[in-house]
């Protein structure tokens, strides 16, 4: 900390922490609007279900992505197999993988009428449904197994840094009391793991709920799905407004309840990766039994939606291939690379003020900077449209009365909106990174520069700056990807005419056209597969 640190600094970061926390305020003033004809209707008929099947799929998708992951991250970090090298990686690309996309080609592939259910009637001689049982994919049940299969590697890498972590010790005093591979992984491993595994789960449900584009085409109606219907279908923003609140209840709570159980839970071990003698050494069936089953993973998560992904967009190329394909993608890329800079930019304020400050209460601003992270996209649409609308008119009545010509909606109907909104959206991930990159930095820098008189800024664009670079150039990756996938936002406040990757591939998937699509579709991939390569070379690093 910089003793005597100017209050302008702290002034600024305060006003950007207000911007960013914006939406969360206005969502809890509009929820307060009086709204009885379509809220109390939501209420007394179908509210009940959306919220059930919110709970329920968050809890679905939690235990799932549990089940799916622990042994695949407990095979990673404590055995040695075939492919282990290989799968440590591996099984992170499914996180590029928009869940709504895995969606579409699991439904073709499972459907009546598609492959595997006709391989089964020509193989039986069944001639119509009523001859068999097939489950259908369309429930809350396969969209909580498609979001399962999309989300596994949030619990994955954090159980697998966990299990590495672990102190080798613990390991070798658990063989010397005779425990073998199975009662250490149940009294010993799996224990220690569970901060990294409730964290992961907390994060696994508050996508879930977030998640619109998958429930949606299920036709599985949540709370989501709800705002989205009850703003643009009754036309009622008030009501929309209550139903995010309920969402927002429902995050903070499950947050609440993640931190209340590990509010004294408190380990110590000496923080040594384990080498490779360290490891349980399969041999044999186990050995075949862990690579099979990380390959089989691996392989419904990503290889085989890729692997169709890949025959649509090579068999529909030359319709996919077009000026409108073109556009699409430099709308996104623009959008993105913005949105990384300004997120960026006030990441580094309010992470500088946060660190620099003698003032306590400076250390509030990059709190609630962060809070837009826990926004969903369709509840964070109405918080932004909410005060910019607001803005909006309050510009036109000035023009009006100065009896001028109004600029119309020059910040609910342009870019602005969509751009604010992803801000506030990602920032928790900037000043995430930043926030890791200044922890490496010694204080003693500080106390050097200011015996040297250098003032705050140069502070920060000569000492802090060039330290931070890795952590800048992490965050404006993981910013630039997730501006690229993100949806619900996208969908709900683009402007007219405004279309990007992730909404013309919606578009297709909703049509039941995704081969049109499929083009798009690999790209975001592909986008997405690079910072998944940083990452991992970060952990390789870092291990």
């Amino acid at each position: 900390m910089i003793l005597g640190f100017p209050k302008s600094w702290s002034t600024l970061s305060y006003l950007t922490a207000i911007c960013f926390a914006l939406p969360l305020g206005a969502i809890c003033i509009q929820a307060l609007v009086p709204d009885q004809a379509v809220f109390g209707h939501l209420m007394q008929t179908v509210l009940p279900t959306y919220i059930f099947n919110t709970l329920a799929l968050m809890l679905f998708v939690s235990l799932g992505a549990l089940l799916i992951a622990v042994p695949a991250a407990w095979c990673v970090a404590r055995c040695d197999f075939p492919g282990r090298n290989w799968f440590q990686w591996a099984l992170l690309l499914p996180l590029a993988m928009p869940a709504y996309v895995v969606a579409y080609v699991y439904t073709d592939l499972l459907d009546y009428a598609g492959p595997v259910q006709g391989w089964l009637r020509q193989v039986n001689g069944w001639q119509s449904p009523m001859d068999y049982y097939f489950p259908d994919v369309r429930t809350l049940g396969g969209a909580s197994v498609m979001l399962a299969l999309v989300l596994f590697p949030y619990i994955y890498l954090l159980a697998r840094t966990a299990f590495m972590e672990q102190s080798p010790s613990l390991l070798h005093a658990s063989r010397v009391m005779g425990a073998g591979p199975w009662r250490s992984f149940w009294r010993l491993n799996l224990p220690m793991a569970r901060p990294a595994l409730a964290v992961g789960a907390a994060l696994v449900a508050m996508e879930t709920a977030a998640d619109f584009a998958t429930v949606s085409y299920f036709a599985v109606p949540t709370l989501t799905t709800a705002v989205y219907d009850t703003w643009l279908g009754y036309g009622s923003l008030a009501a929309a407004a209550k139903l995010s609140a309920i969402i927002l209840l429902v995050v903070f709570c499950l947050i609440g309840a993640e931190r209340f159980a590990r509010r004294k839970q408190q380990l110590f071990q000496k923080q040594t990766p384990i080498t490779s003698h360290e490891r349980y050494a399969l041999s044999g069936s186990k050995a075949w039994l862990a690579s099979g089953y990380c390959a089989v993973l691996l392989l419904l998560a990503f290889g085989l939606p890729v692997w169709v992904l890949l025959g649509y967009a090579w068999d529909y190329f030359e319709v996919s291939w077009n000026q409108d394909f073109w556009q699409y993608s430099l709308n996104s890329l623009t959008i993105a690379l913005v949105v990384s800079l300004i997120t960026v930019m006030f990441a580094l304020l309010l992470m500088f003020v946060r660190r620099c400050s003698p003032r306590k209460i400076d250390m509030l601003p990059s709190r609630l900077a962060s809070t837009g992270y826990a926004l969903p996209g369709t509840v964070l649409a109405i918080g932004v449209l909410v005060p910019l609308s607001y803005l909006d008119f309050a510009v036109n009545d000035l023009y009006a009365y100065f009896e001028l010509n109004g600029p119309g909606l020059i910040f609910s109907g342009t870019l602005f909106v969509l751009i604010f909104a992803f801000a506030i959206r990602f920032a928790a991930i900037a000043i995430g990174s930043i926030e890791n990159s200044y922890k490496q930095i010694s204080p003693s820098l500080d106390m050097a520069s200011v015996t040297m008189g250098m003032r705050p800024g140069s502070i920060l664009t000569r000492i802090h700056l060039p330290l931070l670079r890795s952590g800048i150039f992490a965050a404006i990756l993981l910013v630039f990807i997730e501006c690229m996938k993100e949806l619900p936002a996208a969908l709900l406040l683009r402007p007219v005419g405004f279309e990007n990757l992730a909404t013309y591939v919606y578009q297709f998937v909703s049509d039941e056209q995704l081969e049109q699509g499929a083009l798009g579709a690999i790209v975001i991939v592909l986008v997405g597969l690079v910072p998944l390569i940083y990452l991992n070379r970060s952990l390789e690093q870092g291990n």
